[in-house]
């Protein structure tokens, strides 16, 4: 199988068969994103213990393939990273996806490659903001924001 499909079939799979896609009544940090150019939208919710790590990550929201993967696969990945490190990653990502120098983050092979299989969209300008929608979510949840949206990130 060529790389390229595995990462489609990725996609696709996150797409279709979001992970953590329900509501947290515990969270502790709760945001609204919104891409107004297409129309997604989520929610994402965080439960930080007193350690600022992060013990569980969930979403709802309605979005394209890309959008709901992103965030599919990024709640997965904040389980059990300190804030800092949830930081760290939103940078990581966020220069993965629109094609900036990516700076180093001690993610093990598995989630390094399973993020890239969101870099394609940095050749397609428009799909840089689904993809990117959980993680400024993530970013205003983590600052303490209630909303953000993709316009100006």
């Amino acid at each position: 199988m060529d790389v390229r499909e595995l990462y489609q079939e990725l996609i696709l799979d996150h797409g279709k068969r979001p992970r953590n896609f329900r509501v947290l009544n515990a969270a502790t940090h709760t945001a609204h994103g919104h891409n107004p150019l297409c129309g997604d939208k989520l929610v994402l919710h965080l439960v930080l213990d007193d350690g600022g790590k992060i013990t569980d990550a969930a979403f709802q929201g309605a979005g394209c393939a890309i959008s709901v993967a992103s965030a599919s696969m990024m709640t997965e990945l904040l389980k059990n990273k300190t804030r800092d490190e949830a930081q760290k990653l939103f940078t990581y990502f966020h220069a993965l996806a629109t094609g900036e120098t990516t700076p180093a983050f001690p993610l093990n092979d598995t989630d390094t490659a399973r993020l890239q299989a969101l870099s394609g969209v940095r050749n397609f300008p428009v799909r840089v903001k689904c993809a990117t929608l959980a993680w400024h979510t993530l970013k205003a949840a983590l600052e303490g924001a209630t909303t953000t949206s993709t316009e100006g990130a």
